[in-house]
């Protein structure tokens, strides 16, 4: 179990959202709990400099390129690149220095998968550099696939048969639980422990963390299966939470 950083991208600046905010109608703008002028390649450097790797570029709608590919361009190999990946587009992000690309609603059609258009982005950058991204929203007793910046629901439920059956184009799966995301109101272990239970493939969550505890407790309820993204409560994003104590946290793991 890993931690893995994150830059989230919004009209060019480094930023943190309430992922929820995102469901708004258009129009509205969502709420945005940090921002800053700082680039995206000064915190994918810093990353570089304390060996975290795995973390995620996330672009947020038009007016990011620039800033994405110079945090690509600043930790080469070391970060996963989402945000408007197609087929046409998705290897210029590889090359670009994205060790990953992210997909969700490319290959969504009326609701669900497409499967030749997933099969053709496999074959373009290849399972071992695709990533799924099956963030989602709790409906009823179920977690559903949400795509469209989270804004709309698709009709792929967080369950064995569907997830396994997409473990078998991608090297992982990227889980946002949305109805947290950016709040700090706790990780929806819930769904961790979900995903623990069906997953045959790395996965990262993110959503709610909020304390250094949170990564023992995903460790252990996600079965050393599942990594942990911490957003909007680490200080470097205008949070509580140490940054460094993170990183201490994560050497200890790596050497033990």
């Amino acid at each position: 179990m890993r931690f893995r950083p994150c830059i989230d991208l919004r009209e060019g600046r480094v930023v943190q959202i309430v992922g929820g905010s995102l469901l708004q109608d258009k129009g509205n703008k969502p709420v945005t709990n940090f921002e800053t002028d700082v680039a995206a390649s000064a915190f994918a450097q810093m990353y570089r400099e304390d060996s975290l790797t795995g973390g995620h570029v996330i672009s947020l709608g038009p007016g990011n390129q620039e800033q994405a590919l110079s945090a690509l361009k600043a930790f080469p190999g070391g970060m996963q690149y989402g945000g408007g990946v197609t087929n046409e587009n998705a290897r210029s992000y590889l090359d670009a220095g994205a060790s990953h690309v992210i997909v969700t609603s490319y290959i969504f059609q009326d609701g669900d998968i497409n499967f030749e258009r997933l099969s053709q982005l496999k074959n373009i950058v290849g399972k071992e550099r695709l990533v799924i991204d099956l963030s989602c929203r709790k409906r009823g007793a179920d977690y559903w696939v949400v795509m469209n910046h989270w804004q709309t629901f698709t009709r792929v439920k967080i369950e064995y048969e569907a997830v396994n059956r997409l473990a078998e184009y991608c090297q992982e799966f990227l889980v946002h639980g949305v109805d947290v995301e950016g709040q700090q109101t706790g990780v929806e272990y819930q769904l961790v422990e979900k995903l623990a239970d069906i997953v045959s493939i790395p996965v990262t969550y993110a959503g709610g963390a909020r304390q250094l505890t949170d990564l023992a407790n995903v460790q252990i309820k996600g079965q050393g299966k599942i990594d942990l993204t911490i957003g909007s409560a680490l200080d470097i994003f205008g949070g509580d939470l140490k940054y460094r104590d993170v990183v201490a946290w994560q050497r200890a793991q790596d050497n033990s």
